[in-house]
Order: C-alpha cells, then structure tokens, then sequence
C-alpha cells in the first residue's frame, strides 16, 4: 500500500528544510524539493539549499538537476518530479515534498499534467515583433489568464499561444491539462510569527553575506560565463548581487534593497498558501519552534 505523501511548505527562513529532513528520516522518506532555484547547479548558499542539513544516506531529488544560467520551468518541474515520485513509491518508500515556490506546490498537488508541446516556426514567426499587449490580447481571446507569467515577456506569451494552439489541434493533451487528478498528500505549514520571520530573515541574510559566502558564489558564477541577465532573472540574492558586482547599484542599495525584497517574497509566499487554503487545499500549521521529535510526531499523528 502507497504512504501518503507529506508536503512540507512555508515562508522563507521558516525552517522548511530541516522539518522536512526530520520527517523523512522518521518516516523512511525521501525529500523532493519544491524550490524553483534550488534546482540549478552552484546556485547553493543564496538559495539556502543547507545540504549540510541532510544526514548521508537521506535521498533527496530536484536538487541540481539544471545548470545555473538554464531557465527550468513548470513543465519540467511536473515532469521531474512525478518521475521521482513513481520512483520513491516504487521502492516503498514516503514522499516528503519540501519547498516555498508555491505554484509548484500547488501544481504537483493538483497533479496537474503539462503535455510536452513542441514549437510551431510558422507561428512563433507570424507572433514576432507583435508588442507585448496584443500579444496578451491574442491569449486572452484563448484562455483565461491565471497565471500572469505566461505574459511577463513577449517570448512568454508566445510560447503560451503556441500551447494553446497545440491543445486546440490535441485535444486529448487538452484533456490531460485541464483535468488534473489530485494527489492525496498530508500538507503541513511551518507557522512563524511575522515578527520572528522578518529577524530569522535578517539573520540569515548577515550569515551569508558574513560567513557562507553568497557574494563570492555570485561573482564565481559570472566568472564562469553565465550572463549577467541571466542571474538577474532569478530574482532576490541573484538579481541584487549581480547588480551590485556588475556596478549598477552600491554595496549599501544592494544590501538595503535585498533585505527589503526578501521581506517582500516571504509575504508574497505565505498570500500564496492562504490562497491554496481558499481554494481547498488543508494546511495543517504546526509551530515553527517545536522541538524536531513533537514536530514529527504531530506530523505522524495526521498521517
């Protein structure tokens, strides 16, 4: 018989991480992460992915499976982790979802299925030089716009044209897209009083600027040949470092402003899971300071 997975989400500096390794390590579980930039390569102290945290011996999948510069997106996150899925099931083993990126919570949990669509040339080339707007315009007429991503970029909004063409043309990926077939998972929150997150932030900031090296991981980063642009497309430590190290911004608008922005996304995460809430997910907080062995246990007891 399949254990039910456990989901394990919160606000960053929460102390997702270390729940996460707890509960795996007691409940014969494997960790698959949930992080949007912990899936890239020598991108490791600015996305805290603490892999110190991990006792050998404690698997974990969708860490490092792309190389820093690569834009992974949601259809390869899906698509990787019901691999690792099928694959800690298949061993009989508990899945353990950690992370905070909170549409691909969300997503996985849904057990939403993204088709592999390929690229229409013909299309993409009657799109080009079409401005951002009418691009917009064009996929509203298409779909209802849910996620605002898909018109960030006009590369963006093409590529969800281009699906949305191919699901006209298919519709049994259609199918497969829109009719998602949930996952039965245990989601637990990590409960942290804003007052607490925000110092927990700061602190953990200081350490990685102080002690772990965050600003060398950058400029190694770019010394080995990665855009600058690219960087800054990750946001938060990525963006703001680059900018400093590239000479856009001093040390003290690179400090103030990461400190600020990351304030700012921990807000924006936990609007996130209140949001799942609304839409039906149930989210079991259990305190951020429970000692790791209470934690478990209130943890085993909702399995």
């Amino acid at each position: 018989m399949t254990m039910r997975p456990i989901a394990v989400v919160g606000p960053t500096a929460c102390g997702k991480t270390r729940r996460g390794v707890a509960i795996a390590g007691a409940l014969d579980g494997e960790i698959v992460s949930a992080d949007s930039r912990q899936v890239y390569s020598g991108m490791d102290v600015g996305t805290g992915k603490d892999l110190a945290d991990y006792p050998q011996g404690l698997r974990y999948h969708l860490i490092d499976v792309a190389p820093a510069g690569y834009r992974y997106n949601l259809y390869e996150y899906l698509r990787d982790a019901r691999n690792a899925i099928a694959d800690i099931e298949g061993r009989g083993k508990r899945v353990v979802i950690v992370g905070g990126t909170g549409l691909y919570v969300e997503s996985l949990l849904k057990g939403i299925i993204l088709p592999e669509v390929p690229e229409n040339r013909p299309l993409r080339d009657s799109l080009a030089g079409l401005s951002l707007e009418k691009l917009a315009e064009i996929l509203r007429g298409m779909k209802t716009l849910h996620n605002v991503t898909d018109i960030d970029t006009a590369q963006r909004a093409i590529r969800a044209i281009e699906i949305e063409e191919y699901y006209l043309a298919h519709p049994e990926a259609a199918d497969l897209a829109r009719n998602p077939r949930p996952v039965d998972a245990v989601i637990v929150g990590v409960d942290i009083p804003r007052h607490d997150r925000r110092r927990l932030i700061s602190e953990r900031l200081h350490r990685r600027f102080e002690e772990e090296g965050m600003l060398d991981e950058v400029k190694s980063l770019i010394d080995s040949g990665i855009a600058p642009d690219d960087l800054i497309y990750y946001g938060l430590e990525y963006k703001y470092l680059t900018l400093y190290l590239i000479g856009q911004i001093d040390r003290r608008e690179m400090e103030t402003g990461l400190e600020t922005a990351i304030h700012q996304f921990a807000k924006r995460q936990m609007t996130w899971f209140r949001g799942m809430e609304r839409r039906g997910f149930n989210i079991n907080w259990l305190p951020y300071d429970l000692p790791d062995d209470e934690f478990v246990d209130r943890v085993r007891a909702l399995c």
